[in-house]
């Protein structure tokens, strides 16, 4: 665990609030967050937004989403829309969705263009799956081993099975700072696999790690590092 920095809250609602702080903090700093989906992330969003209303000195990316419109409930973006972008009194700079509603490929191809060669995001918040993903590479797919692209789509490895589009695993590790926020007894094996095991593929978050000279943080409820 040791390239990992583990901080472990006693429980899901601890665990949202100390990295709504960490938004907040880089909301007020200014740069670029990428964002992630899931239930906990949306607490965090809600009091990431009441900490700093003013969110007018960053740039907002998405790690992944579904291949739906950004008003369908399944959407990461229309997540954070309600969670966060609905809730504050400044919007970013800038808001990067992954335009789901093109299907996987075009939609892949078009975020893909958009990254281009910018260079490091500042914070990336991601998520962890029961089976050790982050955010649509699966242990087993394709994209999980595509190197030359920022976005690809992808197929779901979990409900809902709705096509995906994603980050690349390179374009993951190209931050100076990953955020892991993971809670749940359901996630305890994963956490396990991920952060204590060592890198595998057939758990690909153990291979999410921020690149050379950054630093890759996980903030974990109490049931979900049960078995580190």
């Amino acid at each position: 665990m040791s390239d990992v920095e583990i901080t472990v809250a006693e429980d899901a609602q601890e665990a949202a609030w100390l990295v709504a702080k960490r938004l907040a903090e880089q909301a007020r700093g200014g740069g670029s967050i990428v964002l992630t989906g899931g239930s906990t992330p949306k607490i965090a969003y809600e009091i990431a937004a009441d900490l700093e209303p003013d969110w007018s000195r960053v740039e907002l990316w998405w790690g992944d989403d579904r291949c739906v419109p950004p008003d369908d409930e399944r959407s990461n973006f229309g997540l954070a829309k309600a969670a966060l972008l609905d809730r504050l009194e400044t919007p970013p700079v800038a808001i990067h969705r992954i335009k789901g509603e093109l299907g996987r490929e075009a939609g892949a191809a078009e975020y893909d263009r958009e990254i281009g060669d910018r260079g490091a995001w500042d914070l990336q918040l991601l998520g962890l799956g029961p089976d050790g993903h982050v955010a649509s590479l699966f242990p087993g797919f394709p994209a999980l081993h595509v190197e030359d692209r920022n976005a690809v789509g992808t197929e779901a490895g979990l409900e809902p099975l709705v096509d995906r589009i994603t980050l690349t695993m390179p374009r993951i590790r190209g931050t100076d700072e990953l955020l892991f926020l993971v809670a749940g007894a359901d996630k305890a094996d994963a956490v396990k696999r991920v952060f204590a095991d060592g890198p595998s593929v057939d758990a690909p978050g153990s291979l999410a790690r921020a690149w050379s000279g950054g630093v890759t943080r996980a903030v974990l409820d109490r049931a979900a590092a049960a078995k580190l």
